[in-house]
């Protein structure tokens, strides 16, 4: 396991990512939503640091593929209830975005119940990956390497309480 992004860098970016969101938003009410698991950490850490006035939610998404016979594969993304949003500023944050395919889905979705903006961050972003055409509003990281862990993402439940993102090996190990 390799250090991608130290604790220090990390903390330096939320502070960055905070500062720009919350001009963004002045003085507006944010309903920060976090996506879980992966999202625990950096919302919890970019939530304290935002000067605007923030109500903080949580979201569980889960996509799972279907194959029907003779049919293409098709995914399937749920995730939980979200409540009214009708008029409020919306911010999903997310740790890292990969292929975007749910996260755009989600966007999609949350649109039709109008809300006054939606806008997206990331910690870490994965544009080499992306599998539609999606732009996050607020990102902290690109990256284009390994599977990354730490700092909320994890391996099969594994290193989310690590204070700084590290690489894992191409077999995913340590």
């Amino acid at each position: 396991m390799k250090v991608a992004f130290s604790e220090e860098q990390i903390q330096a970016r939320v502070r960055a990512l905070a500062e720009q969101i919350s001009r963004d938003y002045g003085n507006e009410v944010v309903h920060a939503i976090g996506i879980l698991e992966d999202g625990f950490i950096f919302l919890a850490d970019l939530a304290r640091r935002l000067s605007c006035p923030v109500v903080c939610h949580f979201l569980k998404m889960e996509a799972a593929d279907s194959v029907e016979t003779g049919h293409q594969p098709r995914r399937n993304i749920l995730y939980g209830p979200v409540g009214d949003i009708s008029g409020q500023n919306i911010l999903l944050v997310d740790a890292l975005v990969d292929s975007g395919i749910t996260l755009d889905h989600l966007v999609q979705q949350m649109l039709l119940r109008e809300p006054k903006t939606l806008r997206t961050v990331a910690l870490v972003d994965r544009q080499d990956r992306r599998k539609v055409d999606f732009r996050l509003d607020y990102a902290g990281f690109q990256w284009t390497g390994n599977l990354l862990v730490g700092y909320g993402l994890g391996k099969d439940g594994r290193y989310r309480n690590l204070p700084y993102v590290a690489e894992l090996s191409p077999e995913g190990t340590e």
